[in-house]
């Protein structure tokens, strides 16, 4: 396990400055009838990210609602696991075929390149007005809306109190200094590993912005990469040695976000750094954990931060387009009820103002979230070189890279 750890650890190291910097080098009223069929459908393909197993079944059942209102509109829904989306997509815009509507976390690439609608031309008035302005302006490239925000989360430390307790902590780490001496008196109980650090495809960026920003340090400064920065470098180290000495789980680019979170459910993790779903998967799959939350750990002396993550919607040009189409099925998709209800069982904040108000109006927890999240710092999604930073970044996992 020694071994693991020590190639891991200079792979991590040495290769993910390297291999970034190269990166970066290059409606609400609803009918109850359905309309009268037109004669020609309009075709609507929308290939959707695989959340949870909540995901298909509550897309289902919208796409069925909306055909039965719509019978003149057809819309072909492929939910895609996330492992395995970038690859699906790029089959799909390389064959000439690509989806209408795509729920991804980059666009900016796909805009530089032309392959984008302009949502504006496709929203109502009514759907761009209910969008949060900070939302929808990280969706804007070139002051152009080729995306909207779909769903949105912030980033909190979860850890298991029965862990915390019997190791004698009695509150969220704040620090880092703090989150190693809590990682240490639980690894030292023998029970549990004491940090869960993912490197996996789908987080390591993740990861990453926590240490970034946690420094001081970030991706980018006024328009310029800065991913090789001191206050960077030191956050990467701070990984490497909490690892180096033990205090993760053993294979940080080997489990995933869902599988450290059911570890920690079962009593094998002391905390871990995940989104607000923690708050709904875990205890449904865990119902008598005990859990807490707390702040993001950031170096001492470094004041608080708050991360958020964002996914988007967006519409690819093709040979079909319907503009119309597509704006009633985003206002369908979009309408408070439906909205509200998916972001519930997904476990998400909404990035509407309307299902925000309704949801902050009767939970406090939801409200301080959102409240954090018009004050979040996001991912430099808006610049095109983001998609080959996370190319480059997902290699931190590869087997290349653990045995170097």
């Amino acid at each position: 396990m020694r071994i693991v750890r020590t190639a891991f650890a200079a792979c991590l190291a040495a290769a993910v400055f390297s291999c970034l910097l190269g990166a970066c080098s290059t409606g609400e009223e609803q009918s109850s009838q359905p309309a009268s069929p037109s004669g020609k459908k309009s075709l609507i393909r929308f290939v959707a990210s695989e959340y949870s197993t909540e995901t298909k079944p509550v897309l289902e059942k919208l796409v069925s609602q909306f055909m039965f209102l719509n019978p003149d509109i057809d819309v072909e829904l492929q939910v895609v696991n996330w492992d395995i989306l970038d690859g699906i997509y790029t089959m799909m815009i390389s064959s000439g075929d690509p989806p209408d509507l795509l729920n991804t976390n980059v666009y900016a690439h796909f805009a530089k390149d032309g392959l984008l609608n302009d949502m504006d031309a496709i929203l109502s008035p009514e759907l761009k007005a209910k969008f949060y302005p900070n939302m929808a302006e990280i969706d804007r490239y070139n002051g152009i809306q080729y995306a909207i925000p779909y769903v949105a989360t912030t980033r909190k430390l979860y850890y298991n109190k029965d862990l915390f307790a019997d190791a004698g902590i009695t509150k969220s780490p704040a620090t880092w200094s703090e989150l190693e001496a809590d990682a240490a008196a639980i690894t030292a109980k023998g029970k549990a590993y004491g940090f869960g650090l993912d490197l996996t495809d789908n987080e390591t960026q993740a990861y990453l912005s926590y240490v970034f920003l946690g420094s001081g340090g970030g991706w980018m400064n006024n328009g310029k990469w800065t991913i090789n920065s001191p206050e960077n470098v030191e956050g990467l180290a701070f990984f490497k040695k909490l690892f180096d000495e033990g205090l993760t789980d053993p294979e940080p680019t080997v489990t995933t976000r869902d599988e450290k979170q059911r570890v920690l459910g079962d009593g094998k993790l002391g905390m871990m750094i995940s989104g607000n779903y923690f708050t709904s998967v875990v205890p449904r799959e865990f119902p008598g954990l005990k859990w807490g939350m707390g702040p993001i750990p950031v170096k001492d002396g470094q004041p608080p931060i708050s991360f958020g993550v964002h996914d988007v919607l967006v519409s690819f040009k093709t040979n079909h387009t319907d503009k119309e189409a597509l704006g009633k099925f985003l206002d369908f998709l979009y309408n408070d009820a439906n909205y509200e209800e998916m972001v519930l069982r997904e476990g998400f904040l909404p990035v509407t103002r309307t299902v925000g108000d309704q949801m902050s109006a009767a939970d406090e927890v939801m409200a301080s979230n959102l409240d954090a999240l018009m004050k979040a710092s996001f991912y430099p999604v808006q610049q095109p070189e983001w998609q080959a930073v996370l190319d480059r970044a997902r290699k931190l996992g590869t087997p290349s890279c653990m045995t170097a």
